[in-house]
């Protein structure tokens, strides 16, 4: 038996600006002590900035594009089997999916130094969507791990 409790789906929200619920993901994950209007304001500008350059119309093109190259398919848990733990390989449900991939995205532009937070997270925005950059290389080890750790796959359940 788990012992986790159940994890309640939430109802998702839209943005103000775009009515994309990644987006509005995307502000909840650069929010910072409750200041929403502040994030709002940095994805918003990281977006606009992430467009310059680029000839798409669609100004979420890049973001969906982004979140859509970082999402990872499989990750591993640890798995306690006679004593011993193992990294199992498990495939990501689409909502952890995009959660791991919004949280990697913000994560790496946050360490982004020497630059406001807008413009890093607009740059990491066009590397992820490029296929490049730090999320992407995150997502590359994960899978690398899994797949390194296949061996133990049998002890999925």
């Amino acid at each position: 038996m788990s012992r986790r409790k159940r994890v309640y789906k939430k109802e998702e929200h839209v943005d103000s600006r775009y009515g994309s619920p990644a987006v509005a993901r995307l502000i909840t994950t650069v929010m910072n002590r409750g200041k929403k209007s502040l994030a709002e304001r940095i994805v918003y500008t990281a977006i606009d900035k992430s467009r310059e350059g680029s000839d798409s119309v669609d100004p979420l093109e890049v973001v969906n594009k982004a979140i859509e190259n970082v999402r990872p398919r499989l990750e591993v848990k640890s798995r306690r089997v006679g004593g011993a733990t193992y990294q199992v390989p498990m495939e990501v449900t689409p909502a952890r999916q995009i959660s791991l991939a919004t949280r990697w995205i913000v994560q790496y532009a946050d360490n982004r130094k020497g630059m406001p937070m807008a413009e890093a997270l607009a740059q990491e925005i066009k590397d992820a969507a490029a296929g490049q950059g730090n999320a992407i290389k995150k997502r590359e080890d994960t899978h690398k791990m899994a797949q390194a750790n296949r061996a133990f796959a049998h002890f999925r359940w």
